[in-house]
Order: structure tokens, then sequence, then C-alpha cells
């Protein structure tokens, strides 16, 4: 589940090893390019970390940040 706090949508996503994460990475990267949306996150072997904020709104959630959530959560 995505948790806001800290201005941001945070969640965290464990897969069965790097190459499943590494994917998935890949496929929410294709949908920051077609939203112009960057996310801030982190990848360590099987897990990956996604934190969500709009910096051009002042680094706080926005609807923008929600899509994009609802958009990753599709992919799972």
């Amino acid at each position: 589940m995505w948790e806001e706090k800290e201005n941001q949508l945070q969640r965290s996503f464990e897969f069965n090893d790097f190459s499943e994460a590494f994917a998935f990475m890949t496929r929410v990267a294709f949908i920051a390019e077609k939203h112009n949306h960057h996310p801030d996150w982190s990848n360590a072997y099987n897990q990956v970390t996604i934190a969500l904020t709009s910096h051009d709104a002042g680094h706080v959630v926005t609807e923008k940040d929600r899509q994009m959530a609802k958009e990753i959560d599709q992919l799972l």
C-alpha cells in the first residue's frame, strides 16, 4: 500500500530476485517518461522503494502522483 508521509507517496515492493525487480523498474521508467514525472527510488537486490512527489508544485503530493501510483500498481 502507498503511504503518504513527508510530502511523498511512498511504497516498497519485493520481488523474487534482482531480475524481477529490475524488470519492474524498467516498466515504471516507461510510465515516468510517458507522464514526464520521475520518481525518487532505490533498489537493493529484490527490493524496490519508490517515493512520488511533485517537485514543480513545491514538493507536495498532487493528483499527478496519485495517478502515477495507480499506474504502477497496475503493473503488479
